[in-house]
């Protein structure tokens, strides 16, 4: 029979039977590692509003004011947190992409022209591989802002910025294996990317523009990308009998009927409960101005569907008719936000 060495899963000796247990399970080093890269994270702020401060106003500067887009890089990890930084930059407003430093060196070079700035991530600042990189940017002028943790580096030399990342220990037990430095990289271009968005004034429309897929893209849908418009609203005169306006209700199978006046304005609704508060006898002979809720619950087309379902579950209602200076242009049913995903 062929045996097998003792795994790391099988105890060796009874020592280590013993001693197994929650306290040695690896929770211990996970909370470990969290606290050593929060504790970087609280050095980089406070770095940023002291030793960088000057540094972070004149990126942000140059960022801002750029007529072409960042182009992040780096290699390793470095170039994965550079590859997120420029999904981020640029799905909040901030044009930009990642060049990889191998494939810059045999012709991505040529996606860095004039009016782009390059974002170089390198812990160490000695990279190799961006050599090319940097020496492309010197050539045609193109800005330099360096991402790194040694000041006195080749990396930090060349650059035009250097945004010095804290000497904090790696939370790997070697300390080799980028994981703080690499978190510190990750939240430094989040708080730029997040404070170019602040400084051009991106709003959740121009956010909407960029993200209309998924459940991001559902919670950013506005009232007029849903609502019914044109001969799909169910409009009727003030003066229009119950009769008249029962059908026009009907044929537009949304459960109410909304009631304009002479000048156009929408004047109240009629709904399923307002034909059950007022049956009579001599009901359809009623006029629609009779029987509606007067002033009723509207909203902007231009507001998120998301707004429109708080107001219609707030007041138990289930459709909202869309106005612009009081004038009717659409109406939004729950259905309609339901089947689109919004809640």
């Amino acid at each position: 029979m062929t045996s097998y060495p003792a795994t790391a899963n099988t105890p060796s000796s009874p020592a280590e039977s013993e001693n197994s247990g929650p306290e040695n399970s690896g929770q211990d080093c996970v909370i470990r590692v969290l606290r050593d890269e929060a504790e970087g994270l609280e050095a980089l702020a406070r770095s940023v509003g002291a030793e960088i401060s000057a540094e972070i106003a004149a990126a942000l500067e140059l960022l801002d004011g750029l007529h072409g887009r960042v182009v992040a890089t780096g290699m390793g990890k470095s170039g994965h947190v550079a590859r997120k930084i420029a999904s981020t930059l640029a799905s909040t407003g901030t044009p930009s992409l990642y060049v990889h430093p191998g494939e810059a060196s045999h012709g991505d070079l040529g996606m860095i022209v004039e009016g782009d700035a390059l974002l170089a991530l390198s812990n160490s600042g000695e990279t190799p591989e961006l050599a090319d990189l940097v020496a492309h940017c010197a050539r045609f002028r193109i800005p330099v802002v360096a991402v790194t943790k040694v000041a006195e580096s080749t990396l930090a030399k060349a650059a035009d910025i250097v945004l010095l990342l804290p000497d904090h220990k790696e939370a790997c037990s070697m300390g080799l294996a980028p994981t703080t430095s690499t978190t510190l990289m990750m939240a430094l271009g989040d708080a730029l990317s997040v404070a170019l968005l602040e400084r051009r004034g991106f709003s959740p429309e121009d956010f909407h523009a960029l993200h209309p897929g998924g459940k991001l893209g559902r919670r950013l849908l506005k009232v007029s990308d849903l609502m019914h418009i044109g001969d799909e609203l169910p409009l009727v005169a003030g003066d229009t009998t119950m009769a008249d306006a029962l059908l026009v209700m009907t044929a537009k199978s949304l459960g109410c009927v909304g009631v304009t006046g002479a000048d156009g304005r929408l004047a109240g609704i009629v709904t399923d409960g307002d034909l059950r508060r007022k049956m009579c006898p001599d009901f359809l002979s009623y006029t629609a101005a009779e029987v509606m809720t007067a002033d009723p619950k509207t909203i902007r087309p231009e507001a998120l569907a998301s707004e429109a379902v708080h107001v219609m579950n707030s007041r138990a209602i289930t459709n909202l008719f869309a106005v612009r200076a009081g004038i009717p242009v659409g109406i939004l049913h729950i259905h309609d936000c339901l089947r689109a995903g919004v809640a």
